[in-house]
């Protein structure tokens, strides 16, 4: 008796050749022609073979039945085919860089929970790897942990947790982790050795910076002593006031030489038109300028509002110059007199206010009468207001 055929009935399909009229595309995929990339990959997802992701229904509101024979497929055998089928398939989509997908398929297998540890500890490895990509570093450093738990010789782990830990800034852990794969497991390891260096220059770069601000700090308080010593040198108070004038953030008081406390002290100065209530921010006032001087750059400037109506006045002949003093009086202030010399005298004492000169002007034919008006007391009050 002859054996039978396996392969009787069988016809080998023929390879299509369009005739005369005939679409150039085989019948079953003819409709494909007019559509875009993004479309035919839509329409392949729905066919079994072709899926890369879940959808829900068949597209037309029911239920994918041939997905869900794939699911079913997806969980039959032992734990550990099961398992090791899920790794493979997410490899393939972290090869892909679908660190999303491979994370997701990772987590399948761990969940079957089978007892082959070689399994899972790859899958908690390749899962670290997809939370690295994907800047989750705290899950990277977890499931680096796991996989280690199971195999403390993963070298991968160790890199991929030395890795995480630089990447949230926390040198001493992320060196740690390399130094112990270095000397511990695989010396010659390249990525290890490389993470090594890239911590090392990280911690040379974070040293030279740390130094520099320390440097700055201590430049900062240098100069700050060489101003205060400049200052007691020379007698001058200072009061601070409850609410500065913001124009003094644009003018400090500073040192012509920050660290020689003999050289020049530059004042910021506020000077006041009480008769007027208007004011002008000067930055930069030399110690050893004098009232006049500071008068004629205040004065002889295109500063047209002083030649209107009523403010015939305020010309640098016709006005006298008035300063406080510590106690809330008034001094008049010579013209030929540098602010050096005012401010050093002991009595009266015509301090500074928020480290910047105060300065009244006022013309002369009006000076009795706002001299009659000063009143100690409430300018006293104005300090700490």
């Amino acid at each position: 008796m002859s054996p039978t055929n396996p392969n009787a009935g069988y016809t080998k399909p023929q390879k299509y050749v369009p005739g005369p009229g005939d679409p150039e595309l085989p019948p079953q995929l003819s409709e494909f022609k007019d559509k875009t990339s993004d479309e035919i990959l839509k329409e392949m997802n729905r066919m079994p073979f072709f899926m890369t992701k879940l959808d829900e229904t068949d597209g037309v509101g029911g239920e994918n039945v041939e997905l869900e024979a794939l699911k079913a497929l997806a969980y039959e055998g032992e734990p550990h085919e099961i398992a090791e089928n899920f790794k493979k398939q997410g490899n393939e989509l972290y090869k892909s860089k679908r660190f999303k997908d491979a994370r997701e398929l990772y987590t399948k297998g761990i969940a079957v929970e089978c007892e082959d540890k070689a399994i899972n500890e790859s899958l908690y490895a390749n899962r670290a790897a997809c939370e690295l990509e994907l800047k989750n570093y705290r899950r990277c450093i977890e499931d680096c942990s796991k996989a280690l738990s199971i195999n403390p010789k993963n070298v991968k782990c160790y890199y991929r947790t030395s890795k995480a830990f630089f990447q949230l800034n926390k040198l001493e852990e992320a060196k740690s982790a390399a130094i112990f794969a270095n000397e511990r497991i695989d010396p010659e390891n390249k990525s290890i050795l490389n993470m090594l260096s890239v911590i090392e220059k990280k911690e040379q770069e974070l040293k030279v910076k740390e130094e520099k601000k320390q440097q700055e700090v201590q430049d900062r308080e240098n100069k700050k002593i060489m101003l205060e010593s400049a200052m007691t040198l020379r007698n001058i108070t200072n009061i601070k006031t409850r609410s500065p004038v913001e124009l003094l953030n644009e003018g400090k008081i500073r040192l012509e030489d920050p660290m020689d406390f003999e050289s020049q002290l530059i004042y910021p100065a506020l000077i006041m038109y009480p008769t007027q209530d208007e004011f002008d921010f000067v930055g930069e006032v030399s110690e050893l300028t004098t009232v006049q001087e500071l008068i004629d750059l205040v004065m002889d400037g295109p500063q047209e509002r002083f030649k209107k109506e009523g403010k015939q006045n305020f010309t640098s002949k016709k006005v006298l110059v008035f300063m406080e003093t510590k106690t809330g009086g008034l001094i008049k202030a010579g013209k030929k007199v540098t602010f050096h010399d005012i401010l050093k005298k002991e009595s009266p004492d015509v301090p500074l206010f928020d480290n910047a000169l105060k300065i009244y002007i006022v013309p002369k034919a009006e000076s009795e009468e706002w001299i009659s008006k000063w009143d100690k007391q409430k300018a006293l009050e104005r300090r700490s207001m």
